[in-house]
């Protein structure tokens, strides 16, 4: 019987052992460092990834080497300095850019996108760091010499973006003489070969192609009826930790002057 005792005492005494044992074990658990994929440690953010379509010379393109480069990519480089953190860039096209910001894939997108109202509706954005315009491209015989010369000419656009919308504004929401185009040198390869009579898109780079092509007999057209866009870098909606870093980042390279030395202009927010 006093056999029997010990031993179911023994065996008492073993439980409680392995239960301290594995409670020690949570400890270290919850005392270990997450990192998540944004870089994420102890709640400070050191590393973020962009999502990006660079096919937009000069604000962000692929060099010949296969590295996204461009304006934007060099602003936002010049932010990841002064804030200490890191940004990798993924090159994922603009019709899956938005939804990969909406749904987190990518901690924030920059790829030259205007702050619009509706845009604002899905996520959220940055104080503005870049100021551009619409231009029309077209002939240099062109009879084209205003925005509302462009009704009943066809018209090569970019898909989704503001120079779609402004187009679509003259001509039409379901225009058949729209030709949205799945990326601006499409849209100007479009007018090129004769399939549109003239293309419409930012400032920057539709002067980036005339610059670097000379031999087309090109011109460009500018309207007073287009209004200034602002360009900013969108996050998923809520998120503010990403949006109050990426602000800080802006203010900086603003104080600083690099923002005016990489735009090449002094932003002023009308």
């Amino acid at each position: 019987m006093r056999l029997r005792l010990l031993s179911i005492v023994f065996l008492l005494v073993s439980g409680l052992l392995i239960l301290v044992a594995c409670g020690g074990d949570d400890s270290a658990d919850d005392g270990a460092t997450d990192t998540d994929d944004a870089g994420d440690t102890d709640g400070e953010i050191t590393k973020l990834v962009a999502g990006t379509d660079a096919t937009y010379a000069p604000m962000e393109y692929i060099d010949e080497n296969g590295d996204i480069v461009g304006i934007n990519i060099d602003i936002v480089d010049a932010m990841a300095e002064e804030l200490g953190i890191e940004v990798e860039y993924k090159n994922i096209g603009w019709d899956p850019l938005f939804p990969a910001v909406k749904n987190g894939e990518v901690d924030f997108a920059v790829s030259s996108i205007t702050i619009t109202e509706d845009r604002q509706e899905e996520m959220d954005f940055t104080e503005p760091y870049y100021v551009a315009n619409q231009l029309i491209l077209t002939a240099e015989d062109s009879d084209v010499a205003s925005f509302t010369d462009l009704e009943g000419k066809r018209v090569a656009v970019q898909m989704g973006t503001t120079g779609h919308h402004v187009v679509q504004e003259l001509l039409g929401e379901t225009s058949p003489d729209i030709l949205a185009a799945e990326s601006m040198p499409l849209a100007i390869s479009e007018m090129i070969n004769g399939n549109a009579d003239a293309a419409v898109g930012d400032n920057s780079t539709v002067n980036e192609y005339l610059k670097n092509n000379p031999g087309d007999n090109l011109k460009t057209v500018e309207d007073d009826s287009f209004e200034k866009e602002y360009y900013g870098l969108a996050v998923q909606k809520g998120n503010t930790e990403v949006l109050d870093l990426l602000n800080k980042g802006i203010e900086l390279i603003k104080e600083n002057g690099k923002l005016a030395e990489i735009s090449g202009f002094e932003l002023v927010v009308e």
